[in-house]
């Protein structure tokens, strides 16, 4: 596995670059997770509490840098980790038509 200097991730998006959620995508989130439902597409996605508060941020407008960072410090988590796991996550996201 390839390791990156702190905030240098090459999939990481600069701090300026934001997402945007479909218009045919909906989401819910609580204290287990949340749910994503792309109408257009008619599907599915469950995310773990983490991944539903994510996708929250990002629909606030939040860049990826902000979130990587939020998440490091609020949970002890190495900058390295949460990067390589953030990249993953926004993929999959994207692959799946839920972020543009």
């Amino acid at each position: 596995m390839a390791h990156w200097p702190v905030g240098k991730h090459p999939a990481l998006k600069a701090e300026r670059i934001m997402y945007r959620v479909p218009g045919g995508v909906r989401s819910t989130r609580n204290d287990d997770g949340g749910v994503l439902l792309d109408l257009e597409r008619g599907k599915l996605l469950r995310l773990n509490s983490t991944g539903a508060l994510i996708f929250e941020w990002l629909r606030e407008g939040q860049s990826e840098s902000q979130i990587a960072t939020r998440i490091s410090e609020d949970w002890g988590v190495s900058r390295e980790t949460v990067e390589n796991d953030l990249v993953k996550f926004l993929g999959l996201l994207k692959q799946q038509h839920l972020l543009l």
